[in-house]
């Protein structure tokens, strides 16, 4: 999943430093290997990973390898989509989403367009 262009894996321990401390807005995208919906949304992610370089920052965050981030945000379903800027919640989204909504989605949260 590391390998992933443009999408950042990240972890308990890299929670902090990669989303927290970001001087980019960031989306997190809350998944398992298991979640087929999740899979379904991945290649919008990338493409708009792409598409927003040096604006945006998409990261992931495998829930059964990331309990403390997982619990602390109150995560209960998959895929959940969670928009912060500067370490604070702008919003979040439950379930897949389409490339379109999900534009409109970043545009709301975030005055990068």
């Amino acid at each position: 999943m590391g390998d992933l262009t443009g999408l950042i894996l990240v972890t308990d321990e890299t929670f902090e430093h990669e989303v927290i401390r970001s001087a980019l807005p960031v989306v997190v995208d809350f998944y398992a290997d298991w979640c087929a919906p999740c899979k379904t949304v991945e290649p919008v992610l990338v493409e708009l990973s792409e598409s927003l370089t040096g604006k945006i920052k998409f990261t992931k965050i495998n829930v059964d390898d990331s309990d403390r981030v997982t619990r602390s945000f109150g995560i209960h379903s998959i895929p959940t989509y969670l928009f912060l800027d500067h370490g604070r919640e702008k919003g979040r989204e439950v379930g897949p989403v389409g490339p379109t909504e999900f534009r409109s989605i970043l545009k709301r949260h975030f005055s990068f367009a």
